[in-house]
């Protein structure tokens, strides 16, 4: 009886783990099956989902490939090829184009970057295009035709690509305190790249606090491209806090800009064009100096985005320009001047700056009302900067750059945008400038064509503004704000164009960038730095513009 008992006990120890392997592999299989019924109704779902998007020739219809990768949608560049080379960019062009079956809704989340794709922290990308397909070619060549920018290089980079930390060290340290101010950014666009303005509208996004971005609000200049209308609409909705204002015919940059302006709910206005990459902490420090003192108006330091390859390029704090102007009345860059050197305590503090580029720039929406916003008998584009810069400082204001924002711009050798037939708007927009500003200063603008100022329109209300503000002289603008000028009235003389020509080498006489050496290069009647004049003093000088 013993033994039978031990032979059972013997079998049933050996079976008992047997067993329990059997039902753990029958509990597996199930999950599995289970498992693939559940991902194939997934599966057929996100298909339903794609079919209700738009088909890939309805896209065409609307923009093309551009439109196809909406969102984040680019197809991933793949650097290697089969065998771990490096592959050729027309290969990897060809796969980036290749036409999809639907149309990828918009991906609003901000993916893991792959740092080895196109454009990724701000560097350049280049195509040969002698080696693209005829099609790519023609789509390369009409994209810069179109834009003047390389729009095709723009598709083949991500609209949320990375950007390093372009700020000076000392930047990243500063701790600012909450603004009681939110921000609401206006940007203007006529027949923008898609790829372009949604890249500006996601760098705002992706590197701005929430709770100091109020709304970023696109004004739409009676765009003709389709894409521009109902896609971006149906694009931009999911965003939130994006919202389109459509212009009923055109207007121009200065009177969209005052549509944007009108739309704001948001403390401070932040106007920026529409092709532009903002960088990490860029806001904070345009809306500081505004927190302190509501008559600032602050520019971010604008860096350069190529237009050919999209690289971004930035400089050292050490190299920080301020604006000027010359006697056309032409906006220009120029070092920072000795005086404003010696008066800032660090490098990092905010610079004045006398004039502004005009694109980028924060002002406290309640000062842009008390100061008369813009002049809205100016056409398009042109003199608007100089005009504000100027209104800003003679009326009690102030203008500075501030050294730790960055923004990226892309500045284009051409303008791609059409213009009202037979009005020089630029000249126009100039002569409202001097007749209100420049007081006995402005003919020295008017030298340049010979007093024909053309047809420049009624400016009566804004002489009225300046009166009402009790804004200083332009005496005054020269002499406080802007010194180093040049006048053209203290010259005794000058050459042609204020060159000093040497007829045997055909070259000018020019300036070192230290201001240091004298050399004779090619002539330029764009630099000033080969411009000169013989003054009363005993000295010879450059015009400084």
């Amino acid at each position: 009886m013993n033994i039978h008992l031990r032979r059972y006990l013997f079998r049933f120890i050996i079976f008992l783990p047997v067993a329990w392997l059997l039902i753990i592999l029958i509990v597996l299989q199930s999950n599995e099956i289970t498992t693939n019924t559940s991902s194939n109704a997934k599966l057929k779902d996100n298909n339903l989902n794609h079919r209700v998007g738009r088909e890939a020739d309805e896209a065409d219809a609307f923009g093309g490939d551009a439109l196809v990768r909406l969102g984040n949608h680019i197809v991933p560049l793949n650097n290697k090829s089969a065998n771990g080379q490096p592959s050729s960019s027309s290969e990897a062009v060809r796969v980036i184009h290749e036409k999809p079956e639907q149309v990828a809704a918009p991906q609003l989340e901000n993916p893991k970057q792959d740092l080895n794709a196109p454009g990724e922290m701000g560097k350049g990308f280049e195509v040969n295009k002698d080696k693209l397909a005829p099609e790519e070619r023609k789509k390369y060549d009409e994209g810069f035709q179109k834009n003047a920018f390389n729009a095709y290089i723009s598709d083949l980079i991500s609209i949320h690509r990375s950007l390093p930390d372009v700020r000076d060290p000392g930047c990243r340290k500063i701790q600012y305190k909450a603004p009681p101010a939110t921000a609401s950014i206006v940007m203007c666009f006529h027949n923008e790249a898609w790829s372009v303005l949604l890249r500006s509208v996601h760098s705002i996004i992706d590197r701005t606090p929430p709770s100091l971005l109020k709304e970023i609000i696109l004004v739409d200049d009676f765009s003709d491209m389709e894409h521009l209308k109902k896609p971006l609409d149906d694009y931009l909705k999911p965003l939130g806090k994006v919202i389109v204002v459509r212009q009923s015919k055109r207007e121009g940059l200065i009177r969209s800009r005052l549509a944007g302006a009108a739309a704001v709910t948001g403390d401070v206005i932040v106007f920026l064009d529409s092709h532009i990459e903002a960088t990490e902490g860029w806001l904070e420090p345009l809306l500081d100096p505004i927190s302190e003192n509501r008559t600032t108006v602050v520019t971010p330091v604008i860096d350069v985005i190529d237009d050919t390859t999209f690289k971004y390029n930035y400089g050292a704090v050490t190299s920080l320009s301020v604006g000027g102007f010359d006697w056309n009345l032409q906006f220009n860059w120029h070092g920072v001047p000795e005086h404003e050197r010696k008066r800032r305590k660090h490098e990092l503090e905010p610079v004045r700056t006398p004039t502004m580029a005009g694109g980028l720039f924060a002002i406290s929406k309640r000062y842009f009302e008390e100061v008369g916003t813009y002049d809205a008998g100016m056409d398009i584009w042109g003199g608007e900067n100089l005009e504000m810069s100027f209104r800003i400082w003679m009326c009690g204001g102030t203008l500075v750059t501030a050294p730790c924002s960055h923004v990226g711009h892309i500045f284009r050798k051409r303008s791609p945008y059409k213009w009202l037939p037979g009005v020089n708007v630029v000249k126009k927009n100039a002569v409202r400038v001097a007749e209100v500003w420049l007081d006995e200063y402005k003919k020295y603008y008017y030298e340049r064509f010979n007093y024909d100022l053309g047809d420049f329109g009624d400016v009566s209300s804004r002489k009225l503004l300046r009166q009402k503000l009790q804004c200083k002289s332009f005496k005054w603008f020269l002499t406080e704000v802007y010194p180093e000028q040049f006048i053209p009235g203290d010259a005794v003389a000058s050459g042609e164009n204020n060159q000093l020509h040497h007829p045997v080498s055909n070259l000018c006489m020019t300036i070192s960038e230290d201001n240091k050496h004298l050399r004779m290069t090619q002539c330029d009647d764009n630099n000033q730095r080969h411009k000169w004049s013989w003054k009363r003093k005993p000295l010879i000088e450059t015009t400084k513009g």
